[in-house]
């Protein structure tokens, strides 16, 4: 990082992830160009988790390269008094892979779900029923966090 004044540790970069609205996924498609998606996510231990349909472009994208860039951003504000932005962000590298274990699948879904739509859990169970099988899950394994504010 270039702004060494404005890095912060790990234990920031994480509780970043965990509080954003969502989380932009970047990837090289199979052109190795760039390409770029927005997710929901919810980390568990060293693990961030987003689903998805079984078959799309992200899909092929993570199929020729798994390796991955996640960038979550939080607090973002116009500063008052100047001609700038206050945030905070973290920035995670690792690699992403498809979920096969329905248990870790159903726990990720929860884990899902309790973050974005809490109010709805009692449905939870007769969801997985349904759609369990048509819903891909997948994780990064991450292997480098960094976290940044500009206050």
């Amino acid at each position: 990082m270039r702004r060494k004044d404005r890095q912060r540790d790990e234990i920031f970069a994480v509780e970043i992830v965990d509080q954003c609205a969502y989380a932009v996924l970047s990837m090289v498609d199979p052109d190795n160009k760039a390409y770029a998606v927005p997710l929901s996510i919810v980390r568990d231990g060293t693990y961030i988790y987003f689903h998805c349909a079984q078959e799309g472009y992200k899909l092929e994208c993570l199929r020729k390269n798994p390796e991955v860039c996640l960038v979550c951003v939080g607090n973002v504000c116009p500063a008052q008094d100047r001609f700038t932005t206050v945030f905070s962000s973290a920035i995670v590298k690792g690699n992403c892979e498809k979920v096969t274990n329905d248990t870790e699948k159903i726990n990720a879904l929860r884990l899902l779900c309790q973050r974005y739509t809490p109010q709805n859990m009692a449905a939870f169970d007769q969801a997985i029923a349904r759609s369990l099988a048509r819903t891909a899950v997948y994780r990064i394994a991450i292997t480098q966090i960094t976290g940044k504010e500009k206050k």
